[in-house]
């Protein structure tokens, strides 16, 4: 890793995430954890407040060192059991079907390969586990797509490997998830090229 991903980047995304826009859609998506939950792309932490009581866990993968790093002071301060991990979410070093929930918020859109990543979110949840997500992608609207793909080769450099035209639908598709809840829209106050939000549950079948 870079110089700039590794201790740059990090008070970028810290600064970046950190926003009431953002946190009012974490609240409601963390509302659903339960029991022993995984959070990929955890990034210097700004989920942990929003986790509720019924969460009894947290282990967090994140390939990042400088984000871990960072993520100390919220981990520290957090009521949480907290395992954090310096991990790449396309191949986790973790037990096969060994959470209830699994978290990813603004994770797949830089994940190098999202859809090995999501069928490793697939083999460490129990059989009826969830896979709870916010994430910003690709838009449906051809003129915001044209935008997309052009800015995205810059986005990838500025953004640590940022995908602004992603298509997140197509990762649940290619494993047998069944999709519980699939919300999409634009989110208030960002440009429709980075704005646009998969906001779903999908459970892995029993």
């Amino acid at each position: 890793m870079t110089f700039y991903s590794t201790t740059i980047f990090p008070w970028l995304m810290d600064w970046a995430m950190d926003r009431e826009v953002l946190n009012r859609i974490r609240r409601e998506v963390l509302s659903e954890a339960t029991g022993n939950v995984l959070e990929i792309g955890f990034g210097t932490g700004v989920n942990l407040p929003f986790y509720p009581s019924a969460v009894t866990k947290l282990t967090t993968a994140d390939p990042n060192p400088g984000m871990t790093a960072l993520a100390q002071a919220r981990i520290q301060a957090s009521p949480l059991s907290v395992d954090p991990k310096v991990l790449s979410a396309e191949a986790l070093a973790l037990p096969d079907h060994a959470f209830d929930t699994v978290v990813s918020t603004l994770t797949l859109c830089s994940v190098p390969d999202a859809r090995r990543a999501v069928g490793e979110v697939y083999r460490v949840l129990k059989p009826g586990g969830r896979f709870l997500l916010f994430e910003h992608g690709q838009s449906p609207d051809p003129k915001v797509r044209i935008w997309q793909d052009w800015f995205t080769p810059i986005s990838k450099i500025v953004g640590d490997g940022c995908h602004l035209n992603r298509n997140i639908g197509i990762f649940l598709d290619a494993h047998p998830f069944a999709v519980k809840s699939l919300k999409n829209f634009y989110l208030e106050g960002s440009p429709k090229m980075a704005g646009y939000i998969y906001q779903g549950v999908a459970q892995k079948p029993f």
